[in-house]
């Protein structure tokens, strides 16, 4: 089924003074989707987002929701409702009346509205909460009391300014998923601005990373880890090596590379995002790509001869930075601790297994 687009952008150019904050943007969101902005601080994502809410006008471009022009709409007349970073939640009303705030003017009976409220905060895991004090949450309550009373407006797209961001760890890690499965759950398109690259992977079905006004790459959360279109995204998004090489062949279904310390590998299209040229390049490798293979265990790729130089212990994970013959950088390795595996010390010998698969090519 052909998804159906809810938001379109066209050539959106941003001008702050001199200053080029989004460098024309084309981009569609599709109905029910769960999609993020993804980049460094100000790349411009915060921006596009604000364009988006009607709360920043364009200098040029079209902004589409639902197939109608927003030129000229406020933010107050658009389909769409924001969560901001900060919450802005009201300290001196109740849970339920923060909740209820945006219902004043709706002509609905008081009965109907309270009954809304009560709706949204059990969609939030808030049930029983209404007459509690805003003041008296935890930082993961302020942002469900949020949540709430974004979505008891009925958007049909939900914005999303860092929301998680003032969170501890383990609250940021739960809400996330309790995002993803009230995105799921009310099914309407909730747009995401982050920095943290785990966070959307996690909980996006498509990303756009950006840099400097611009989309670099746009893909679903596998593409963008397995096969970034340049170096820059690559460096970006997760932890990734990068290995010297020489480009033998470039043309034709196969690269051919050979690469100091590991061997020869041949390399398909989908892996040569730059094309392959003959001549000095590098390729990427993310760190679980690679194995250390211990007694006992067989290659499942080519093996190539290592040196371990440092060991860092995560209790389930071990990362291993080892060095390759011909490579000066260390390449790191990460490894699950499963029973009866032991951890290596400095020093040790290794033997590495790699698959030319799992390679990215830039030139």
């Amino acid at each position: 089924m052909t998804p159906n687009p809810l938001i379109d952008l066209r050539a959106v150019q941003k001008y702050y003074g001199d200053y080029h904050a989004l460098r024309g943007i084309d981009l569609t969101i599709h109905q029910g989707e769960f999609f993020s902005l993804l980049g460094p601080s100000g790349c411009g994502k915060t921006t596009l987002l604000r364009t988006i809410a009607g709360f920043e006008d364009v200098s040029s471009g079209v902004v589409m929701i639902d197939g109608k022009s927003m030129e000229g709409v406020p933010a107050n007349h658009r389909p769409t409702n924001m969560v901001f970073q900060s919450y802005a939640i009201f300290p001196h009303l109740t849970v339920a009346q923060n909740v209820g705030f945006g219902l004043r003017k709706d002509p609905r009976s008081k009965a109907d509205k309270d009954k809304a409220v009560v709706e949204a905060l059990a969609m939030v895991g808030l049930a029983g909460y209404g007459d509690r004090a805003a003041n008296a949450l935890s930082g993961g309550q302020r942002q469900r009391v949020a949540l709430a009373r974004a979505l008891i407006l009925e958007p049909k797209v939900l914005l999303l300014d860092e929301p998680l961001s003032a969170l501890d760890k383990k609250m940021r890690e739960q809400m996330q998923h309790e995002l993803r499965r009230l995105q799921r759950q009310v099914g309407i398109t909730f747009i995401l601005v982050t920095h943290d690259q785990e966070e959307a992977l996690i909980m996006s079905d498509r990303i756009a990373v950006m840099f400097e006004g611009e989309i670099a790459q746009l893909a679903d959360p596998q593409t963008l880890y397995r096969r970034p279109v340049s170096r820059r995204v690559a460096e970006f998004i997760g932890v990734m090596n990068f290995l010297p090489c020489e480009v033998t062949q470039g043309a034709g279904d196969a690269i051919e590379v050979n690469l100091p310390g590991l061997g020869h590998a041949t390399l398909q299209p989908d892996q040569c995002p730059s094309g392959g040229v003959p001549g000095t390049g590098s390729v990427g490798v993310r760190p679980e790509a690679m194995s250390i293979l211990f007694e006992g265990e067989a290659a499942s790729g080519q093996i190539a001869q290592a040196e371990v130089v440092e060991v860092i212990y995560y209790g389930d994970m071990t990362y291993y930075e080892v060095r390759f013959d011909a490579v000066e950088a260390p390449v790191t390795i990460s490894m699950k601790n499963i029973v009866g595996r032991p951890v290596l010390e400095r020093g040790d010998k290794a033997r590495v297994s790699w698959d030319a698969r799992s390679l990215v090519l830039f030139c």
